[in-house]
């Protein structure tokens, strides 16, 4: 009968597998169950469809991977174009966009149509793009694809529709910028040079129009040949050759001379009077050696020629060092009158360029500064200071000084945290920079009407930590400290140094921050947390270390010292981990095998703290028997509990920070006690335990000395791990920590890029590490082949690296689903994961045909157990999530109390009550008493996150404790006492005295529970082929929702309670594990994540703020009225002094050159300023918007114009009037006296 119930409730779900096996809930998904219904609960959702719209908002960092660079000097705005395609425009602070080439294609170079609003960008795949930057959200006008040429320089005149174009066969174009259609009107190659010469000239490198004269063009090709062409007469009036190539010309403004860089690190000045040879030549860094030689120098890749009216001329070039200097930084050098100056910059020079105060390329220059690309940071030098300061960057370009290891969104936080976190900061800031304006502030940018407290905190591999002031979707930095001044610095020589030279073993790994109560923790790469609390004043403190010893298994009984605080479970028999009494550093079995030692060493004397965050607790996790501690997988903290409790793949820890003690410390097995609900197997004793220990983690230094270039370099795309096992040996030889073979490592790459090396069919890497701690994958040696403990037919299963490693180990012999899914939760969440919907796929999974047959025959339950007790052995179960809040440990509980929930890998919820005390002398003295563990829930996969909601649907908040300042002095008559908000049970019956909800979500579904009856409202399978990576409970609309992102790039919101679909976009495609990594929800309807290693990208899936991120942007274009041009006098006009001006339109136009071929080139039409309403979603809403925009645009073309009418108007008055009254005067005059 009991079976035959079974089948029933299996026929009645609506989704399979859901419900089935826990006993807490109900059968059927999405309906009600047992007593509770949803009407007694009587939510009103208010959430709709409608209300949900995803969209990318803006992007903050450095642009990665930066290849192009152009300033428009009227504007006053800036370009830089990638690698990727993409093209960032900066402004005045706050004025930022990002735009996107769709084919991907590096950005070759930029030209801004100088104050007309608009951007040529030429691309690799021999492509120009003309943008329309005269609204908010630039878009692609046109686009002309070249065929049969491929472009290498482009160079728009000053006030010029057409665009000359040279390409790799040495044949220079005309593009008329209006239509973007080719003139017929083409400089080929072999007519530009003497039909003598028997060898092409390269291609062009150079195109510039003559100061002097509009109608003459210099071209410049890479061999060294020079060539000013006659656009009128259509031929050359000059020839030049020389010896080296030429990488860049520069004029000087009066036309009559100009300068070349060449390839041996030489400047070569030409006058157009004599033109057969060079009138002098220099080799600014090349000395003469004693034989009466020149040094070799490195080319002068480019050089700006620049003439000012008060003071000598500025050559500025970057390059052209000796190559005897190695080791030597990349160089900027600016050369005034008989001054050179180097500068040397951090990172290579991707492009420069001097700014000038005029447009036009035949005035007096005056140049004020030099905006210099690097590849990872963007420096403008001021010129007008003998000592060339730098200017003090307002962008946030420095979001990668350390790689980026984890983030944190927090949205509408305390107004008054973002003002005391930017005093704190600003006392720390760097002096020496120039005190001039920046010189990059053109567009307009006003604070939207929509805007509240926001903060982004960033971790970095170097153990810093970075507090962003991200409100109105800006970016500025408020305040930074570094994790690593706790400890005490390796010194060489030490045991503990030899084994932990690695680069990065303060990398954070997580982070975890209570905006109202300021206290922040965070978790460290090896295996520590550190517990910080704010405070305005500086101090000397003396930071206290307690040491846990969380290495267990279930055959292993660890018997607890003295001095331990045993938990207060009614267990006897457990076998749990515990805490040691601190050990000294070289504490070790009589073989020298590691024991009860830390990774790391904390300062233990008094030190000096400045105001900001203080450390006030480390916590770290010790090397057992030789083994490593598994990496800290989940944290959570309660102000108002004063506890902290983490967890990873070996169990669980809670400690009270208050009193500074250990209160649990236990394995995930025993959390159960008697309602485990899983079959297990015990575990075989180890065969050596000295010869896994020899094979366990030999120093976090190993990993680095094969990764090192990877993470040291510039961020390359990807980079691969040498599959020849044997230099890998031998690389790791090195080091005298290494050992042959891979062994487990404790490492975190920081490039977050994935490396797959296949090797016999399985994809593994030569660092991977075996599943369970202490049982590592061991090679045949020279005394034969070992145990390997894998049964027959049995993958190779392997743990994963770190949280945030991106070396992807997995088997590939089975389904490709399962595959990554594995992979990406191993990286992840930094420990061997196990779901049960994986072995429902194949059988391959289980030991024999037998298991397998249970597994397919049986429940869900029954499923689970026998996969679980089949590869329990190299598998253990993690905690992956952690959650202090008032609820019920029980049914028969009539009052909310403090309780912490406990998610696992397995898909299992516990609940573990505790009791605290209330008064606050009470609180500092007595123990926190931790009872026997209370509900247990299953769900579908490993449990992510959770929420709590009260019975009418809106969000409980934790309890926290209001901020107070630790240091700040106290009266005697008045002590300080916490300030406790939302604590129970006070505060909590009025909102839970009725019960409220449980929303648990995990990588394959949704729960909403109903506490504390238990009872299971609704059910909701999220994804059936993929798996979620990150779930919140968010804010959006004055309402709650779950939010997803899937792997498969899909991000979804569901309504809270009834877990109902509200949205589902295929956003982005999961390309690497930086994104999975670093995606983040907040409230609001914001999440962010890391799009590439230097640039965080933020989105919203709120439609509300979709409608308004228009009034949000800046404006990258402001009508401003074009300089004229200088009046350069009588005399200069008569001896020759101004420029010649040409009508290009007729030289170049179809009546008079024709049309170009069609198979040269095809023209493609842009979507014409509908680009930023892409993702807009359709029907009227999204119609709605578009016509606004529509409308906005328009009304701001009509004041334009109108503008333009009564300057027009303003300026035939006044010709009017001048020309009455010179008729006047001239009136009465005769011939001769005219």
């Amino acid at each position: 009968m009991k079976k035959f119930r079974k089948v029933l409730d299996g026929l009645t779900t609506s989704s399979p597998g859901g419900t089935i096996g826990s006993p807490s809930c109900g059968s059927a998904a999405g309906t009600p169950t047992s007593a509770p219904t949803p009407k007694e609960i009587d939510v009103q959702e208010t959430l709709v469809s409608e209300n949900f719209q995803l969209c990318k908002t803006v992007r903050h960092g450095f642009p990665y991977q930066p290849t192009a660079l152009a300033f428009d000097p009227v504007q006053k705005i800036l370009a830089i174009g990638s690698r990727t395609g993409g093209v960032r425009i900066l402004g005045r602070p706050g004025v930022d966009c990002y735009c996107q080439h769709e084919s991907g294609a590096a950005v070759l170079q930029l030209q801004f149509l100088i104050n007309e609003g608009a951007l040529v960008t030429a691309c690799a795949d021999d492509t120009l793009h003309l943008w329309n930057l005269r609204q908010r959200r630039p878009a692609i006008l046109h686009s002309l694809k070249f065929n049969r040429e491929r472009v290498t320089f482009c160079h728009l005149p000053f006030q010029s529709k057409w665009l000359y174009v040279g390409t790799e066969r040495g044949n220079t174009h005309m593009v008329n910028i209006e239509s973007f259609i080719l003139s017929g009107y083409v400089i080929m190659w072999n007519k530009a040079i003497e039909l003598a010469t028997k060898t092409h000239p390269g291609p062009v490198v150079h195109l510039s129009d003559s100061p002097k004269d509009e109608g003459k063009l210099l071209i410049g090709f890479e061999s060294g040949t020079v060539v000013q062409w006659d656009l009128r007469c259509k031929k050359a009036d000059f020839r030049i050759y020389y010896d080296e190539a030429i990488h860049s010309v520069s004029w000087h403004h009066e036309g009559k001379q100009f300068m070349c860089s060449h390839s041996d690190g030489s400047l070569t000045m030409w006058n157009l009077r004599n033109t057969t040879k060079p009138f002098q030549v220099t080799y600014p860094h090349g000395k003469i050696q004693r034989d009466g030689r020149k040094e070799s120098c490195k080319p002068i890749l480019k050089v700006e020629y620049k003439t000012s009216r008060s003071s000598e001329p500025f050559i500025v070039f970057s390059g052209g060092l000796s190559y005897d200097k190695a080791g030597r930084r990349p160089t900027l050098t600016i050369m005034h009158g008989k001054a050179i100056t180097v500068l040397e910059m951090d990172y290579p020079i991707v492009e420069f360029m001097v700014l000038c105060e005029t447009p036009y390329n035949n005035e007096v220059q005056e140049p004020s500064a030099v905006v210099v690309l690097l590849e990872k940071d963007l420096i403008v030098v001021d010129l007008t200071q003998s000592n060339f300061p730098v200017f003090e960057n307002p962008y946030p370009m420095d979001v990668h000084e350390s790689p980026v290891t984890c983030t944190a969104y927090f949205a509408d936080c305390p107004p008054d945290i973002i003002p005391i976190l930017y005093s704190i900061g600003a006392k720390h800031k760097k002096t020496g920079y120039s005190q001039k304006e920046w010189p990059i502030s053109g567009g307009t940018w006003t604070l939207g009407s929509q805007t509240y407290p926001e903060v982004i905190i960033t971790g970095h591999a170097d153990g810093s930590i970075k507090f962003w002031d991200a409100s109105a979707i800006t970016l500025q930095m408020l305040y930074k400290f570094k994790t690593s001044k706790v400890f005490e610095k390796p010194k060489p020589g030490e045991g503990r140094a030899a084994d932990l030279v690695e680069e990065d073993p303060f990398a954070v790994q997580m982070v975890s921050w209570c905006p109202q109560s300021r206290i922040f923790c965070v978790v460290g790469i090896s295996a520590h947390i550190i517990l910080y609390r704010f405070s305005k004043y500086d101090a000397n403190t003396q930071i206290v270390c307690l040491d846990i010893r969380l290495q267990c298994e279930s055959d292993d009984v660890i018997t607890p010292s003295e001095n331990e605080n045993n938990p207060c479970f009614p267990e006897p028999g457990s076998h749990s981990p515990q805490a040691p009494h601190p050990a000294s550093p070289s504490s070790g079995t009589p073989e020298g095998v590691k024991d009860s030692i830390p990774c790391l060493k904390v300062k233990d004397r008094v030190v000096r703290v400045p105001p900001g965050y203080q450390a006030e607790l480390v916590i770290q996790l010790l090397w057992v028997d030789g083994e490593p501690p598994q990496q800290i997988s989940t944290l959570d903290i309660n102000s108002a509990y004063g506890l902290l409790a983490f967890g990873n793949c070996n169990g669980l820890a809670i400690v009270d920070y208050l009193q500074k003690t250990i209160l649990l410390c236990m394995s995930t097995l025993d959390l159960y006690g008697a309602s485990d609900p899983y079959q297990r197997l015990t575990r075989s004793p180890r065969r050596n335990r000295q010869s896994t220990s020899e094979f366990s983690m030999r120093g976090l230094s190993n990993f680095y000395s094969d990764s090192k270039k990877r993470i040291r370099t510039s961020y390359q795309s990807l980079t691969e791990l040498s599959d020849n096992q044997q230099s890998i040996d031998m690389e790791r030889s090195k080091s005298p920590t290494s050992v042959k073979g891979p062994g487990r490592k404790l490492s975190l790459p920081t490039d977050l890029k994935t490396d797959l090396d296949h090797v016999n069919g399985h994809c593994t890497s030569p660092t991977s590490q075996p599943c369970s701690a202490g049982k590592p994958r061991v090679p045949m040696g020279p005394e034969g082949p070992r145990l390997t403990r894998r049964g027959p037919g049995r993958p190779p299963f392997r743990k994963a690296q770190s949280a945030a490693c991106m070396e992807i180990s997995l088997p590939v012999s089975h389904t490709e689903g399962y595959a990554s899914r594995r992979a990406m939760l191993q990286q992840l969440h930094g420990v061997s994961m196990y779901s049960h919907d994986e072995h429902h796929s194949s059988s391959a999974y289980c030991w024999n045909e037998k298991a397998a047959a249970e597994s397919r025959e049986n429940s869900f339950s029954r499923s689970r157990s026998s996969s679980v007790s089949s590869i329990d052995r190299d598998t253990k179960e993690a905690i992956t999530t952690l959650q202090f809040g008032e609820s019920y440990g029980r049914k028969s509980d009539a009052l909310p109390t403090p309780c912490l929930w406990v998610g696992t890998s397995l898909g299992v919820v516990v609940l573990i009550p505790m009791s605290i005390p209330t008064d606050q002398e009470e609180r500092m003295e007595e123990a926190v008493t931790i009872g026997p563990c209370g509900t247990v829930l299953m769900l579908k996969g490993s449990v992510l996150r959770f929420g709590f909601l009260d019975c009418m649907g809106a969000v409980i908040q934790s309890p926290y404790e209001a901020w107070r300042d630790p240091n700040a002095s106290e009266d005697p008559d008045r002590p300080r006492r916490r300030k406790l908000v939302n604590f129970s049970p006070s505060s909590s019956q009025d909102t839970c005295g009725d019960g409220h909800l449980a929303v648990v979500c995990s990588e394959k579904q949704a729960k909403v529970i109903l506490m504390p009856s238990q009872s299971c409202l609704f059910v909701h399978n999220i994804t059936e082929s993929s798996f979620v990576l990150r779930a919140d409970v968010v804010s959006a609309c004055n309402s709650v929702c779950l939010a997803c992102f899937c792997a498969n790039g899909h991000v979804m919101t569901l309504s809270l309670p009834s877990l109902r679909p509200l949205m589902d976009v295929n956003y982005l495609p999961l390309t690497d594990m930086r994104i999975a990594r670093t995606f983040c929800f907040t409230n609001g309807g914001q999440a962010l994540y890391l799009s590439s290693p230097t640039e965080i990208q933020r989105i919203t899936y709120s439609q509300e703020m979709c409608d308004n991120l228009q009034e949000m942007l800046g404006e990258l274009f402001t009508p401003i009225e074009t300089p004229e041009a200088q009046n350069r006098g009588f005399l200069k006009g008569f001896f020759g002094g101004n420029a010649n001006t040409v009508d290009r339109e007729e030289l170049f136009g179809e009546a008079s050159a024709g049309k170009a071929s069609r198979s040269l080139a095809q023209h493609i039409p842009g979507q014409g300023g509908m680009e930023g309403m892409k993702v807009a979603a359709g029907g009227v809403v999204g119609d709605l918007a578009r016509a606004r925009i529509a409308l906005d645009e328009r009304g701001q073309r009509l004041g334009e114009l109108e503008d333009r009418t009564a300057l027009m108007m303003t300026s035939a008055e006044s010709f009017s009037k001048h020309a009455h009254e010179l008729m006047l005067k001239c009136k009465d005059k005769k011939w001769y006296q005219l």
